[in-house]
Order: C-alpha cells, then sequence, then structure tokens
C-alpha cells in the first residue's frame, strides 16, 4: 500500500460484518489448535513420576500455567457456543465485537501459557535464573511481535487516514 492508493472496499455494512467474523473464525483455528495441543500437554505433567520432585517453585508456575491454558481453551472456544447460542438472532455485529474482545483476552492468556510451560520445563532442565531470563526474552519477543509490530502500523494508518481526510481524499 501507499499513500496515493489507499486499499479500500466496496462493501455493505454486513458484508463486512461476514468478513470480519469469517477471518475471527480462521484466527480462531490457528490459535485453538496451539492452545489445545498446550493444555493437553499440561494436563498429563502431574502424571509424570518426575512431577513428584518439583519444588513449590515449580509447582506454582504449573499451576499458574494450567489455569492460563485453560483460560485460553474456554475463551478461544466462547465465539462458537456464543455464535450457536445467538444463531439467527440478527446479532452477528454483537458477535464480531464480542469475539475480538474474547481473542485479546485468549492470546494474552496463551502468552502466559507459553511462557510458563517454557520456563517450567527450562527449570526443571536448568535453573530458576535460567528459566527466566528465557520466559523474559519470550515475554519481550512476544510483546513486539504480537503488540508492538501491529501498534506501530495502526498509529501509522491512522496517521495517513487522518491526512487523507484533511487533504479532502474521500475515505470508505
Amino acid at each position: 500500500m501507499t499513500d496515493s492508493q489507499p486499499y479500500t472496499r466496496d462493501e455493505t455494512e454486513a458484508e463486512r460484518i461476514d468478513r470480519n467474523f469469517g477471518e475471527q473464525l480462521q484466527e480462531l483455528r490457528i490459535a485453538q489448535a496451539g492452545v489445545q495441543i498446550l493444555f493437553a500437554f499440561l494436563l498429563t505433567i502431574p502424571f509424570q513420576q518426575r512431577f513428584t520432585i518439583l519444588t513449590d517453585l515449580q509447582r506454582n508456575i504449573y499451576v499458574f500455567t494450567l489455569l492460563a491454558a485453560a483460560v485460553s481453551v474456554v475463551v478461544f472456544t466462547a465465539p462458537v457456543a456464543m455464535h450457536r447460542t445467538l444463531f439467527r438472532d440478527g446479532l452477528k455485529d454483537f458477535i464480531v465485537t464480542y469475539t475480538d474482545r474474547l481473542m485479546s483476552v485468549g492470546l494474552f492468556t496463551l502468552g502466559v501459557g507459553i511462557i510458563g510451560g517454557v520456563v517450567l520445563v527450562l527449570d526443571v532442565l536448568m535453573s530458576h535464573t535460567a528459566a527466566f531470563w528465557v520466559g523474559g526474552a519470550l515475554l519481550a519477543l512476544g510483546l513486539a511481535l504480537w503488540v508492538g509490530v501491529p501498534m506501530a502500523h495502526k498509529g501509522k494508518a491512522r496517521e495517513r487516514l487522518e491526512a487523507r481526510t484533511e487533504s479532502g481524499v474521500p475515505t470508505s
């Protein structure tokens, strides 16, 4: 995209909502697969022989990580239940808006689950210090990729939109 050729769509509000919901479902499919694998892995850990030798800190990390993954599973499946419950009630605009909020919460708890899982495994294999340093690095990477880059581009897109609006260029 360039400033001279702004990206626009010629669609009705209903078409936009339908497209947004379809895009959300694709995003949810990707996130659900990852969180379900992580959750399944976490559910099996207590049944391993070495689980009994975990320190209190490691058990706390495990519990926190397990709960974060469980919340992710619930949050990422909630839009499906909501759509099924509200199907044909003319509330797709509500479903799209609410699903957007749920996905933000789900991605946050998925990030917590991923980092917690890595910290737990590295704490068992290496040391507290190494585990927490790697966890911090993963947190920084996640924040940069999941928040920093998108927000930087969102700010630039808003500036371009404002500049086009001020110059009288039509926007859609």
